[in-house]
């Protein structure tokens, strides 16, 4: 069917969209994603030709992460998006928070500053454009949890109850820089938060829990505002489709309550990495210290029994 109104034309049964904004399928997205696996595998085979090892979970966490963003804007999921809310919710959720989680712990920084080649003497290359760009003011300033946090809570209020979202959701390009802008928020709020590649910010694994749970209450805070609302909030979604057979305000109520319960689920997915990683870190820590008491001759303890055995000899 063509509307001439945006000179798009799609088919999508059961129904077809007056405005004409069907896309079967997001270009974009569809490069960019096979961008990113085909630059991680080329990463993880020149470890393994040089005889250094990558953690099989790490790739499969990156591939995962990258899966989801495929399927969310590559397949018809992204039309039904388009003019329910529920589905554009999930759309949402998925790609600020379960991608950008599954995507960073497979550690593609990481991986990056191992696989590049380093420049020779004098010149600049990929690897140490990279490093720069990590200690860069511009790093600091966009992880810093005073930044981070702040922009987590807007990307939602400020977008959705405001007539920004309207507006980018009529046109092409406002759809995939909205989408672009959800990926980027969530990457940037994560980042610090999960800890596996490096970056300006390295705080303890405590912090990092407080930083992931002052940003999540306000997801559901939203979720609610949406199930709460007497009326349709969002022109885009205000006229369903009659062929979809949905209520407006009834969708709008599924969005609000999927944005409430999904607020859980990276919350689960972080803790529990981060459980990891600290207990991780203890073992590293204690088996250092048994390093360092073998190096000494545990010269500590010696010093202790020498100092009890001195007591010893004034108590005669």
């Amino acid at each position: 069917m063509d509307h001439s109104g945006h000179g798009m034309t799609m088919d999508l049964p059961p129904f077809t969209l007056g405005r004409g904004l069907q896309w079967s399928a997001e270009p974009f997205f569809l490069v960019a994603c096979l961008l990113g696996l085909a630059l991680y595998g080329w990463g993880v085979v020149r470890l393994r030709r040089r005889g250094d090892k990558w953690p099989l979970g790490r790739t499969v966490s990156f591939v995962t992460g990258v899966l989801t963003i495929g399927l969310m804007m590559c397949t018809q999921l992204n039309d039904y998006g388009m003019v329910m809310f529920s589905v554009h919710m999930v759309q949402h959720m998925v790609i600020s928070m379960l991608s950008p989680i599954l995507i960073l712990l497979g550690g593609p920084i990481t991986l990056a500053l191992r696989a590049l080649p380093p420049a020779a003497r004098g010149h600049k290359g990929p690897r140490e454009l990279l490093l720069a760009l990590l200690h860069s003011r511009y790093m600091r300033i966009i992880t810093h949890p005073a930044f981070t946090i702040p922009l987590f809570i807007a990307s939602l209020y400020a977008l959705y109850f405001s007539p920004i979202f309207d507006f980018l959701m009529g046109s092409k390009p406002g759809h995939i820089a909205m989408m672009v802008h959800f990926l980027a928020v969530g990457l940037v709020f994560f980042w610090p938060i999960i800890g596996v590649d490096p970056g300006p910010h390295r705080p303890g694994h405590l912090m990092r829990m407080l930083e992931l749970f002052a940003g999540m209450p306000f997801h559901a805070f939203f979720g609610i505002a949406l199930m709460m609302a007497s009326t349709p909030m969002i022109d885009t979604y205000a006229d369903p489709p009659a062929s979809l057979g949905i209520d407006a305000l009834a969708d709008q109520n599924a969005a609000g309550g999927i944005a409430w319960a999904f607020s859980e689920i990276p919350s689960v997915l972080v803790l529990i990495a981060l459980l990891f990683q600290w207990h991780a870190s203890e073992q590293r820590q204690a088996r250092r210290k048994d390093r360092a008491a073998d190096r000494d001759g545990d010269k500590e303890l010696e010093a202790y029994n020498a100092y009890l055995a001195s007591l010893n000899a004034r108590s005669r």
